[in-house]
């Protein structure tokens, strides 16, 4: 990533909260990232460069950009204003979740920061969550788990995050007490930037969704390295919805360019979206189905960084109403 003196110290977080078909609500949160409240003024170096809702989920996405010593306050502030405005007793939607604030992951995007500066930031973060709103509990992940490093996908299937009907009562937090309502179960954790990527096929038979979204993800032989999907139903049809994480190391041969980018010296690179929608495409093709669209959830880690310089270079706080609700 190029350098700046704005861009070096940056981070970004992609809070993901469970609400979204009360977009004033989603807005009044990301504003509480902005803005201190108590004081009635703008946090410096903090923009919101995104707000992805959707409505059949129940699920936005804000990205949060600061510098790394400014990110702790800002995501907390924006937990708290969540936490009192969203009831998980109450909440309805197809995507699996368990917490008011359901994820809260930390990525660095500037030369200046490693995975492990995000990871001492994740944990205070979670710290801070579980005495500041008494009641909510968190799990640690990625390099926030020390010693461990358990991925999301791990520490979500050990605390029931992919049932129906999780058990609150059954699980035991990193931090906080047993999970209960209104605030459910948040995860907290730090890593090198995760893209979402969704491909939506058209069809209806979520047999078809799970068995492409098998054959896509990384732990299948075959499968697109990084990438961990779900399939689930949404807007009358199946969308095959993929965590993409980036991996260690330069891309592997092939035709199509993947992205690429470094921390501490380490290059990472990540499967590209016009890949992952090529191999849904075949994969859905060869059972007799199409493909209806693609939507990034939010940015790839390049224009991640690249719009949050121009937006804190510009002094542009609310950048989402900038550019609108993009790649929806």
């Amino acid at each position: 990533m190029a350098s700046s003196s704005v861009g070096r110290r940056l981070v970004a977080c992609l809070l993901n909260v469970s609400e979204a078909r009360r977009e004033e609500l989603v807005e009044t949160v990301a504003r509480a990232a902005l803005y201190n409240n108590k004081a009635g003024v703008r946090r410096e170096g903090t923009t919101v460069l995104n707000i992805f809702n959707d409505h059949d989920y129940n699920r936005s996405v804000i990205t949060i950009v600061a510098s790394i010593d400014s990110i702790r306050e800002a995501v907390l502030s924006a937990c708290e204003e969540a936490c009192g405005l969203i009831d998980m007793g109450a909440h309805m939607g197809v995507h699996p979740r368990m917490g008011a604030v359901d994820l809260i992951p930390i990525y660095p995007l500037g030369e200046e920061v490693g995975v492990e500066d995000c990871a001492k930031e994740a944990r205070a973060v979670a710290e801070g969550l579980t005495e500041r709103v008494q009641g909510t509990s968190a799990f640690l992940f990625g390099w926030a788990d020390s010693p461990l490093q358990r991925g999301l996908a791990q520490r979500r299937r050990e605390m029931g995050w992919f049932r129906k009907t999780p058990e609150l009562q059954a699980i035991r937090p990193d931090m906080g007490p047993r999970p209960h309502h209104p605030f459910g179960l948040t995860g907290v954790g730090a890593s090198p930037y995760v893209m979402n990527c969704n491909v939506t096929i058209d069809t209806q038979d979520m047999a078809i969704g799970r068995s492409i979204a098998a054959a896509l993800r990384g732990s299948t032989p075959g499968g697109l390295p990084g990438v961990q999907v779900l399939a689930l139903p949404h807007g009358g049809a199946v969308e095959i919805a993929c965590n993409v994480e980036s991996v260690e190391g330069g891309p592997p041969g092939g035709t199509e360019p993947w992205p690429c980018f470094s921390i501490g010296g380490q290059p990472y690179c990540h499967v590209p979206a016009s890949l992952i929608t090529t191999r849904v495409a075949e994969l859905a093709g060869g059972r007799g189905v199409g493909v209806k669209g693609t939507a990034l959830v939010g940015f790839t880690p390049h224009e991640c960084r690249a719009l949050a310089e121009i937006a804190l270079a510009q002094g542009i706080a609310e950048f989402w109403k900038e550019r609108g609700k993009i790649r929806m």
